[in-house]
């Protein structure tokens, strides 16, 4: 089992390092959050005073940050994990974060002689508690090899997406046809409810059909037909409106950086920042169908 240093312990990281620690690994984690380390040093990790020290004489560091910005901040400077880790360290980033900053890090963590790996998760907040989480892991194949044993004691599929900045890639391409096809979904559940289908009569014909996709099957926005959806719980959020318009403005800055036309996905953003500035932005993120009803 390895020592590992864990940084950002919130409503993803917490779980993941939790269930690293299950698994049988020494942990020593970070966060800003006191209460957020004292939980996991109740479940047997050891608790650092700064991520510096968390990283110290580990064989991996695993970071889960909000935006890049906290990435370059932690990672980069004389002062970054990338100084402060010991010789052969592993570096896996499983934030959120644009494709730029990802082969930026990447890149310095090279220049150091780290192996580095952007790694972000799908799976939301109930695949980081179950370990059901999918990695899109960015890296050298090496990197990848060396990290695919820890990143499945957090998840259910570790999939190496090419380079270094490809798990970011494939993690922005796959939220915006996620936030897409939610939109889909919930447009016609709210033209059928116009028009005198019931919600499971829809579900029923829709799912069985060329309908079929995973917003509908496992994700339904409206009570009933898939009774684990948020939409059976007042839309409480297993990933929220407001990381899912993350994602989506994440995919619309790289499309105006290669030049590719995503005319849906830029709608799909527009729609999510409608929805997120009436304050919904905690809600989960199907709950975009009370917004396209003129609920909210």
């Amino acid at each position: 089992m390895a020592a590992i240093g864990f940084v950002g312990l919130g409503n993803m990281g917490g779980p993941m390092a939790a269930n690293l620690i299950k698994a049988g690994h020494k942990l020593r984690v970070f966060d800003l959050s006191q209460p957020a380390i004292d939980k996991l040093a109740g479940a047997g990790a050891e608790a650092a005073s700064s991520a510096s020290e968390a990283v110290k004489g580990a064989e991996a560091v695993i970071t889960m940050l909000p935006a890049g910005q906290q990435v370059r901040d932690i990672y980069l400077g004389p002062d970054g994990l990338i100084a402060c880790a010991s010789s052969g360290c592993l570096l896996i980033d499983c934030s959120t974060i644009d494709v730029a900053t990802a082969r930026e890090v990447s890149a310095a963590a090279e220049a150091a002689g780290l192996d580095m790996l952007d790694a972000p998760v799908s799976g939301g907040a109930g695949g980081a508690q179950a370990a059901t989480l999918t990695f899109m892991a960015g890296g050298s194949e090496g990197a990848f090899k060396r990290a695919e044993p820890i990143l499945s004691c957090m998840g259910k599929a570790v999939i190496h997406a090419g380079g270094p900045g490809n798990g970011q890639a494939a993690k922005i391409c796959n939220n915006m046809i996620l936030g897409i096809s939610m939109i889909a979904v919930s447009e016609a559940f709210t033209l059928g409810e116009k028009l005198g289908l019931s919600h499971q009569t829809l579900f029923d014909i829709a799912s069985k059909s060329s309908g079929q996709c995973w917003s509908l099957t496992s994700y339904c926005p409206v009570p009933g037909p898939v009774p684990a959806s948020p939409a059976n719980r007042d839309y409480a959020a297993g990933f929220t409106a407001g990381m899912m318009l993350k994602d989506l403005k994440l995919a619309q800055d790289a499309s105006r950086m290669t030049g590719a036309n995503t005319p849906l996905g830029a709608e799909a953003a527009s729609l999510y920042g409608l929805f997120s500035s009436h304050g919904a932005g905690g809600l989960d993120f199907s709950a975009i169908i009370q917004f396209l009803r003129g609920n909210c």
